[in-house]
């Protein structure tokens, strides 16, 4: 017998489940901008970034190991919005969770700029003696320079998550089984996500104005969803309807 999904998931059942996880993902992603970087990064200066992580190699390590614990999360996430949102509409479900699955990839990938600097460090540490100062000023800078690359490949990242986020607005917008104003929040986070992301790499004079205000929405708007999918869940009734509707149009289809 075939496998078919929708006879072993029911959204009700894990909505307030992944509404945790979306938690857990957005309280890894503050330490690791907000009390990690945030505090060892000094914009426009090499030296006193470098001296910082230095000096705070743990707290540098657990950010970028709570980035790859919230990116492990994003993937039980993806499967559980692709299957929520799938009796609303296949393929925009399915479109939302090919760019949900690209930025997370790209955002993985990312985490390796983080580790220059600890590689520059131990190479600093087994070749001590024999670093002229010309030799440790262009390590520093390649570390200082990894750091900011790390900036644009999160932005990078964040274009096809700004995407994801509008055409899960629209989904949930639509869907009946969450709160219209949850889908009208989403998509505002994904035009969001996609305005500091292009402005960032088209006009970083303008990146700098607007940032970080225009990421505000961004993070009441998945703050919301997450909440309510933690405390409300998703009306079951409503998703299961919705559910035996496209079961019946895909099985008169063929």
């Amino acid at each position: 017998m075939a496998f078919n999904s929708t006879l072993v998931f029911d959204a009700p059942k894990y909505a307030r489940l992944a509404g945790c996880a979306y938690l857990a993902v957005i309280v890894l992603g503050l330490f690791g901008e907000a009390l990690v970087r945030a505090t060892l990064l000094v914009p426009g200066d090499a030296q006193a970034t470098f001296t910082k992580i230095e000096a705070a190699q743990t707290l540098w390590r657990a950010g970028i190991a709570g980035d790859l614990l919230m990116h492990e999360l994003d993937v039980p996430l993806i499967v559980f919005f692709y299957l929520l949102l799938k009796p609303v509409s296949q393929p925009l479900a399915l479109l939302a969770t090919v760019l949900n699955i690209v930025q997370t990839c790209v955002l993985v990938a990312n985490k390796l700029t983080l580790v220059v600097p600890l590689l520059v460090l131990d190479v600093m540490t087994a070749s001590a003696s024999q670093l002229s100062d010309a030799v440790y000023s262009n390590l520093v800078a390649t570390a200082f320079m990894a750091t900011k690359l790390h900036g644009h490949g999160f932005a990078v990242g964040l274009v096809f998550f700004g995407f994801a986020s509008l055409v899960r607005g629209h989904l949930i917008f639509k869907s009946g089984f969450l709160p219209k104003p949850l889908g009208v929040m989403m998509a505002l986070a994904g035009g969001c996500y996609l305005a500091n992301s292009f402005a960032l790499l088209l006009m970083p004079s303008l990146a700098t104005a607007i940032f970080p205000a225009v990421l505000f929405p961004a993070f009441m708007g998945e703050l919301a969803l997450c909440l309510w999918l933690s405390v409300k869940g998703i009306d079951g009734d409503r998703w299961r309807h919705q559910r035996l509707a496209q079961s019946e149009q895909t099985t008169a289809g063929k």
